[in-house]
């Protein structure tokens, strides 16, 4: 497909693994291309920071955050040209948080998605500019009235975003992560951290679809219910992968997070019990679709793919 004004199709029935990887496949090419266009390389010296934020945000990856912004606004049949946008400035966040969760300062990481992370590629100073810059264009996307005409649409998707990647959020999250280690926290108070880290930009990637689509309160919920379970789930996978997988296999580092004495879901249920938590959490994400009917058949494969991938 790869046309940001292809309309959405409806998903068939017990849609298969294969079904989901073109679609997931197909979604981040053009969320590729969407970005692509907004971070042009200007001229002058500050082409390098541009440089730099078009490399991180253009390097690949799963684009999950796009994909289940797409398909959450494909429910209501949102004109791609549009979810497209959201998925582009979702993935801006994403990616300026990787950028500094990279730095000496935060995770000390040199490898990202199987290249050298940014501020190996160019120096500190660059990387953290470039997350900056990152993180406030995601916001001037979500404002411009090609997102959406009505004024009230878009000021509602920027404070969605907002509040999932900032203090309350995503932020908030690392700042527990970064402290986890001198932490005496509980079950709830780990799976609290999670969903601050993780899930929130999950689940408002899902919950801004229905904004798009001028879906009620409830329905905004209902999905960011969904992409909250799921997001636990794809993070309690990630804690798996890191003690069960190599870095050739995950493009990062591994076992990262035993040597920092973090706690996490395996280190107090064991592999299997970690496993078990995350299929239960995705088949809960699953049963809060069952309104949508097939429709959201790529949703719920986004679901069980989140614990099954291999990175």
């Amino acid at each position: 497909m790869n046309s940001a004004s292809a309309q959405p199709q409806a998903a068939s029935k017990n849609t298969a693994p294969d079904a989901f990887q073109a679609a997931l496949i197909d979604i981040a090419a053009d969320t590729n291309s969407t970005l692509d266009r907004l971070l042009p390389l200007p001229p002058g010296p500050e082409a390098r920071v541009v440089d730099a934020m078009r490399y991180a945000a253009l390097d690949g990856g799963k684009r999950l955050r796009p994909f289940l912004a797409v398909s959450s606004a494909d429910l209501f049949d949102v004109p791609r040209a549009r979810s497209l946008r959201v998925a582009a400035a979702v993935e801006m966040i994403h990616c300026y948080s990787l950028v500094h969760d990279d730095l000496p300062a935060m995770d000390d990481d040199d490898l990202r998605r199987g290249r050298p992370t940014v501020h190996k590629k160019y120096d500190e100073a660059t990387a953290i500019l470039a997350g900056d810059a990152l993180l406030t264009e995601a916001f001037a996307v979500l404002a411009d009235p090609a997102t959406h005409p009505d004024g009230a649409v878009r000021a509602a998707l920027v404070a969605e975003l907002a509040r999932a990647s900032g203090w309350a959020g995503m932020v908030g999250g690392q700042m527990i992560d970064l402290m986890a280690a001198t932490l005496d926290l509980n079950d709830d108070g780990l799976k609290r951290l999670q969903n601050m880290k993780t899930g929130c930009i999950i689940a408002v990637s899902c919950r801004m679809g229905a904004v798009l689509g001028g879906q009620s309160p409830a329905t905004v919920e209902l999905l960011g219910a969904y992409g909250m379970d799921m997001g636990l789930a794809f993070q309690i996978a990630d804690d798996v992968l890191d003690v069960s997988s190599t870095a050739a296999e995950t493009g990062k580092a591994t076992g990262k997070d035993a040597a920092a004495g973090k706690a996490t879901f395996v280190d107090r249920l064991g592999l299997t019990g970690a496993r078990n938590l995350a299929q239960s959490l995705a088949e809960q994400a699953c049963k809060r679709l069952e309104s949508f009917g097939n429709k959201a058949d790529l949703l719920r494969a986004a679901a069980m793919f989140a614990i099954t991938r291999r990175n």
